[in-house]
């Protein structure tokens, strides 16, 4: 049974109760959401062939320490990096390392910041220079995918009208959604309840109410949905080497939708080629 609580009064822990957050929790989402939206617009300059994840991972750490912010990564659960950078096949949590990034290579970078106890989660897509074609649509029907799912988001729908709305797009394009990961509640805690699958059926699930927040962050793949983690225990891969996108917002439910609080500043989110 599902079981709701206000986030004011609940314990600092994971307690599979849905927290529901007031006002102010809101406003704090909002400051940390758009620290990391700022970071992830200056990364829009930095990526370019040539360039190391390494260097992306210390820019982040950098930008965060000039922000009052703290990269929740750090050493969560042994992770030693500040972001996560999935190039090409990675379908998420890859590890920055001193390899350079190639020119029609895409790379998703996956940054939560800590700011005043708050959490800022959001991911996007980069083109490393030119794309062929195939990444260019496959980045186009996932960041379309998670606009879906963020529509279908407001009181008394449910998490399975995200996923539906998500799986039916994606797999309509012919392409297959990533079933092994999903997105989380978030808020004071990084990782909480409840999980948001990016496949479902209408009305399936956990109800939205106001006060919810939590992560969509649909994980798309030209080739088959299956993956597998490497043996660094963090990198998970597509077995069949096809090409993965994924982009992330971080959302709160309102009375009548929902806020997003990972939104670009500068209004570069979507692909190059979305742009207009």
């Amino acid at each position: 049974m599902v079981t709701y609580v206000d986030a004011a009064t609940a314990p600092l822990k994971n307690t599979g109760q849905i927290r529901l957050y007031d006002k102010a929790a809101f406003e704090g989402m909002m400051r940390a959401g758009q620290v990391t939206a700022r970071c992830l617009d200056a990364l829009d300059d930095i990526v370019r062939p040539g360039v190391t994840t390494d260097a992306i991972d210390r820019f982040v750490y950098e930008f965060g320490l000039e922000n009052d912010a703290f990269p929740a990564t750090l050493y969560y659960r042994g992770y030693r990096r500040s972001t996560c950078t999935s190039i090409n096949h990675v379908v998420c949590h890859g590890i920055p390392n001193d390899k350079p990034l190639r020119e029609g290579e895409i790379v998703n970078i996956d940054v939560t910041y800590i700011v005043d106890g708050w959490h800022g989660d959001s991911s996007r897509m980069y083109a490393v220079g030119n794309l062929r074609r195939a990444a260019e649509r496959l980045l186009e029907v996932t960041y379309e995918s998670l606009l879906r799912g963020i529509a279908a988001v407001k009181p008394g729908n449910t998490t399975g009208d995200i996923g539906y709305a998500i799986q039916s797009y994606v797999e309509g394009e012919r392409c297959s959604v990533v079933q092994d990961f999903c997105g989380h509640g978030l808020g004071r805690l990084f990782h909480d309840v409840p999980n948001i699958l990016h496949y479902g059926r209408p009305g399936e699930g956990v109800e939205l109410k106001p006060g919810m927040i939590f992560t969509i962050e649909p994980m798309v793949n030209l080739g088959r949905p299956h993956v597998k983690v490497l043996s660094d225990g963090w990198t998970a891969v597509t077995r069949d080497r096809s090409l993965s996108a994924q982009y992330e917002h971080a959302v709160g439910v309102t009375e009548t939708g929902c806020e997003i609080f990972t939104t670009s500043p500068a209004g570069i989110f979507p692909p190059r080629s979305l742009r207009g």
